[in-house]
């Protein structure tokens, strides 16, 4: 207990500290970083701490954009601090000293870890919040950061991305309460393991989040009390539309890749006038096929058998048969050494793959094409991967389990084609560059217009009209599914789980009730809002968790609610289970003058 205590202790003294050094009471967070994440967790702040003069946001950004992509230092109510290095002078012009929170979301594991270090220079007593691909690191960084959370955006998305692949729900569960729940469709499990509804998807165009009538949901959430069945069936179906590696088709796109277009065009033009001249010199000798084909073959590579007492016809099919022949030798070694070599480049960028069907081509093996694959390989998916870089991050990884990478640009159709876009099952565009992502989705609906394509944008109404203008309905913003969990954890408001609907995104956590607040002495009822919050159970302090709590049960201070919300209905339940805010001291009156 004293250990808990301790970093709220730390947080009282930052705010006594920041009262009496410049009369700011307000809570102080520092988020650095350059790229959507760090927009998006901003936003999120903002949003949650909704009123202006209770939470202050300072954003430190690089001097200039790296990107396109919009990085928060152009939200209002936000100070921006332009520096390129992350180190004491940086976070002491940030106002670090004193603050409450600080975020590190660069894509550099090393680089964050040393920020961290510099901050705790600046203020020892730090809410810390680190974004880390590698997250074995997690035990490391708490070591040495007391009040700290490790997260990973790419671990948080990649649910996601599996899911829409697989046409089916995220194939995630969290563990909350001594139970594993997990999100399904109702009708792929029993009804005594529901424990909520969460959205009704019936209709794709108008995806309804926590109806009031909770029959109405489709996919709720439920308790694991085996293999979840709709998961199962759906990693069963792939597994039967699997096939096994020919190796005759790789033999043969292996000869047809041989020898370059212009060399083979050359050889096969040579060959036919051999053929030509071969069969004429037969017709003028009288000699039968057999007969002619030797005297064509010796003619053309040895040169011998002169007569001058021959006709001038076959002299002069003889000359040029001689001359056919010292430009065959060339060709024929030129053709060997380029087979050599355009098979060994080709066998090394992986383009010489086997035809294959019911597979999930992945373009893109950062962090997040990384997970995504794992995740599909955990389900016994075939996986086949693209990346433009020969040892991408995830490259290690796809040799271990054995995972096809195939080295080339996913926005050209003969890349797509070398992965058997035409035949998978979905292909899923994670790359980080918008422009490939949209070309990579375009050319494999080209090849396949019914392919399942999951395309991960950046913009959400630039998705919107890529879904109207090209029917890919399926899109993804890895910074827009993390950033609430980020933002919860520099809060120090643990998010239990994120489920992801459509475009939308629904928050499982906990929520403490505190004395005087809003909700203290109201019903249970008044927890639950359609369509915004829906409560799952109920605690009192000390005392187990009630999964079907009473709804005319009163609330007390210490309660604590575990819910699943919509952000802005998570926001206004938090302000409602949120202690009342400090009155101002009242002034003394002025002292009268003595007469």
């Amino acid at each position: 207990m004293r250990r808990m205590a301790e970093p709220l202790l730390d947080r009282a003294r930052r705010a006594g500290r920041r009262l009496r050094a410049n009369g700011d009471a307000r809570a102080h967070y520092v988020v650095c970083g350059r790229d959507a994440l760090a927009y998006w967790v901003v936003r999120a702040l903002l949003a949650t701490e909704f009123q202006a003069d209770r939470v202050r946001i300072t954003l430190v950004v690089p001097e200039r954009p790296r990107s396109d992509e919009p990085d928060g230092r152009d939200l209002q109510g936000v100070e921006v601090v332009r520096a390129d290095r992350l180190d004491e002078v940086t976070f002491r012009r940030a106002g670090l000293a004193g603050a409450d929170g600080l975020a590190l979301l660069h894509q550099d594991d090393v680089g964050n870890m040393h920020a961290a270090l510099c901050a705790q220079e600046v203020e020892p007593r730090l809410r810390l919040v680190v974004r880390m691909f590698n997250t074995g690191l997690a035990n490391g960084v708490r070591q040495i950061f007391p009040d700290s959370a490790v997260l990973s955006d790419a671990s948080m998305a990649a649910p996601a991305f599996v899911a829409a692949a697989l046409g089916e729900v995220a194939p995630t569960h969290f563990r909350h309460g001594g139970r594993t729940l997990y999100v399904a469709r109702r009708d792929d499990v029993r009804p005594t393991d529901v424990v909520c509804g969460v959205a009704d998807t019936r209709d794709p165009r108008q995806v309804r989040l926590l109806p009031a009538d909770e029959r109405a949901a489709d996919l709720v959430i439920a308790e694991a009390t085996g293999t979840p069945p709709g998961t199962e069936l759906a990693a069963r179906r792939l597994r039967r539309a699997r096939r096994r590696r020919r190796p005759l088709t790789v033999l043969l796109r292996a000869v047809r890749s041989f020898a370059t277009r212009k060399i083979g065009v050359a050889v096969i033009v040579l060959l036919v006038v051999i053929g030509v001249l071969g069969w004429l010199n037969g017709r003028a000798t009288n000699a039968n096929w057999g007969d002619s084909l030797y005297l064509t073959l010796v003619t053309t590579l040895s040169g011998q058998d002169p007569d001058a007492n021959k006709p001038i016809a076959q002299q002069i099919m003889q000359v040029v048969l001689n001359l056919a022949g010292l430009a065959l030798i060339p060709l024929i070694t030129a053709v060997v050494v380029d087979g050599i070599v355009n098979a060994r480049l080709a066998l090394h960028s992986g383009r010489i793959q086997p035809e294959r069907s019911g597979h999930v081509v992945v373009v893109g093996l950062g962090n997040v094409g990384t997970r995504v694959m794992a995740q599909l390989c955990d389900f016994g998916v075939e996986v086949v991967a693209i990346d433009k870089v020969p040892e991408p991050r995830g490259g290690a990884l796809a040799r271990r389990l054995g995972v096809p990478l195939i080295v080339g640009d996913a926005a050209l159709e003969e890349t797509l084609q070398s992965a058997s876009v035409g035949g998978c099952q979905a292909l899923v565009v994670v790359s980080t560059d918008d422009e490939t992502n949209l070309q990579a989705a375009l050319n494999g609906r080209a090849v396949n217009p019914e392919l399942q394509v999951v395309l991960r944008l950046f913009d959400g109404h630039f998705a919107e009209r890529i879904q109207q203008a090209f029917g890919i309905g399926v899109s993804r913003s890895v910074s827009y599914l993390a950033a609430p969990s980020f933002a919860a954890a520099l809060l120090d408001r643990a998010v239990i789980a994120t489920i992801p609907v459509g475009r939308h995104a629904l928050l499982v956590t906990e929520v403490p009730v505190a004395a005087g607040s809003s909700l203290d002495g109201r019903p249970l009822a008044a927890v639950g809002r359609a369509e915004s919050v829906r409560l799952l159970a109920h605690a009192r302090a000390g005392q187990r968790r009630d999964w079907a709590p009473d709804p005319r049960l009163v609330i007390v201070a210490g309660d604590r609610l575990t819910v699943v919300a919509r952000r802005a209905g998570l926001n206004a339940l938090i302000r409602e289970a949120a202690p009342p805010p400090p009155e101002d001291p009242v002034a003394p009156a002025p002292r009268q003058p003595q007469e």
